[in-house]
């Protein structure tokens, strides 16, 4: 196995590491945002472990590359991942949902280390990273912004007016990556507002867009160096995903957005991401 692909399979490991931890998580509480949480896990793995410039020992290190999960409803897959990184302790994982509790249903800046942004209210994310892009602009910083959003989330107006003025100042050091899993909280996303041509809209926004398997970590860490690589332009990531993805009776369901689940489920879900039965025991307990 070459170098490049051993770290192709660390990060698919990361990916499924994020995913079971989730559902371990949520599993055990019996409520939460499972379907976005899987389908951004793949995106997050490759962000976290392999494109950005972070330090875990500086969480506000001023020069970190920024990430804002503009859908905010997945923030446990960031959750995840930043207590991997030794961002987030891992004791906090064990009271989500609790008054004063780090883990929240939304990120909370101030309140969980490694978060750059309030999100919940979708549709507000990018604009907020065009304003830490510009930020790093004025101030003379090579770091980079990415914002991770939804499709359903594209609906709202904002999003275009964010995606205009990022055009308009030839913000390169900003990446948009959309979370195309084609549904939406309540229904696919072409019956509550269609998108397409999804691609075209962007192009014609001023965006440079690239369009790829969202969970294939290598089409995801070549998409994001070809971004590295982009001048003058923003970027923006149509990364093609299945909401659910990994557990069989949650794949491609809009109620999955938000669900309650029973032991059972849990259990099947956790079996389904390749969990022992000793092992889904021990964190179901």
């Amino acid at each position: 196995m070459s170098r490049e692909d051993k770290n192709i399979a660390r990060l698919e490991e990361r990916a499924l590491r994020l995913r079971i931890g989730v559902m371990k998580v949520i599993g055990r509480f019996g409520y939460g945002h499972v379907g976005g949480s899987m389908s951004v896990a793949d995106i997050l793995a490759v962000l976290y472990f392999h494109e950005m410039n972070l330090d875990p020992k500086n969480p506000e290190w001023e020069d970190r590359d920024r990430f804002i999960l503009s859908k905010g409803h997945a923030c446990f897959t960031q959750y995840m991942a930043l207590a991997e990184l030794g961002i987030l302790p891992w004791e906090a994982l064990k009271h989500p949902y609790e008054v004063d509790s780090m883990i929240q249903a939304h990120p909370e800046l101030g309140e969980t280390p490694g978060i750059e942004m309030s999100t919940g209210a979708l549709g507000q994310g990018l604009s907020a990273g065009i304003g830490m892009a510009i930020g790093a602009r004025l101030r003379k910083k090579a770091f980079r912004v990415y914002v991770v959003l939804g499709d359903g989330e594209l609906n709202e107006g904002q999003v275009w007016e964010a995606a205009m003025m990022a055009s308009k100042y030839r913000l390169d050091n900003i990446v948009a990556v959309i979370d195309y899993n084609r549904l939406a909280l309540s229904d696919r996303v072409e019956e509550v507002m269609p998108l397409e041509p999804l691609e075209e809209k962007w192009a014609a926004f001023g965006w440079h867009v690239l369009h790829v398997n969202g969970h294939s970590v290598s089409e995801l860490a070549d998409a994001f160096e070809t971004a590295r690589g982009m001048k003058s332009k923003p970027t923006v990531i149509l990364a093609d995903t299945i909401k659910g993805h990994g557990i069989s009776f949650l794949e491609n369901k809009w109620n999955s957005h938000a669900t309650p689940l029973t032991p059972e489920e849990a259990c099947q879900a956790l079996r389904d991401l390749g969990c022992s039965e000793a092992e889904i025991n021990e964190a179901l307990a």
